[in-house]
């Protein structure tokens, strides 16, 4: 399972012109669910995006987690986290899960992020969203359940 997650000010989605969901400050974290993924997967990315220290703290150090900052959770499902453009300029998808299974984890992931007590905000799963976001700093960070960056 792959994230990218951006710490923001605030960020939105759109569906069809019409906002159905937002956050203020938090992280805004596109997830994608490869071929292979297990529920293990969506816990290990649960338990890193709640843990991750990305917060300044009151000396403006990065070193607070969400949780200590009071932020919130925007979390979008993109398969195209597993776009592979190694032969070629057009994407393959063929890593990424199919989408019953994609559909499954990716709701997996969000009831373990809700369950680490963060207020948690979604996309629409299939859905072609605009997603609007402010990053803050900027900070982008790359997680994947089965590599280190």
């Amino acid at each position: 399972m792959r994230a990218v997650v951006q710490r923001v000010s605030q960020a939105w989605v759109d569906v069809e012109n019409r906002r159905v969901s937002g956050i203020e400050a938090g992280l805004l974290v596109f997830a994608g669910v490869g071929r292979d993924d297990t529920a293990a997967d969506a816990e290990y990315l649960a338990r890193k995006i709640v843990g991750l220290r990305v917060f300044p703290n009151t000396e403006g150090k990065m070193d607070w987690t969400l949780g200590q900052a009071g932020g919130a959770l925007l979390v979008v499902s993109q398969f195209t986290l597993w776009g592979d453009v190694r032969k070629g300029n057009r994407p393959s998808f063929d890593q990424a899960a199919p989408a019953e299974e994609a559909r499954r984890l990716y709701e997996y992931l969000v009831n373990e992020l809700s369950r680490e007590g963060v207020v948690v905000r979604t996309g629409i799963f299939q859905a072609r969203m605009e997603v609007g976001l402010v990053n803050q700093g900027p900070v982008t960070i790359l997680l994947d359940s089965k590599k280190q960056f």
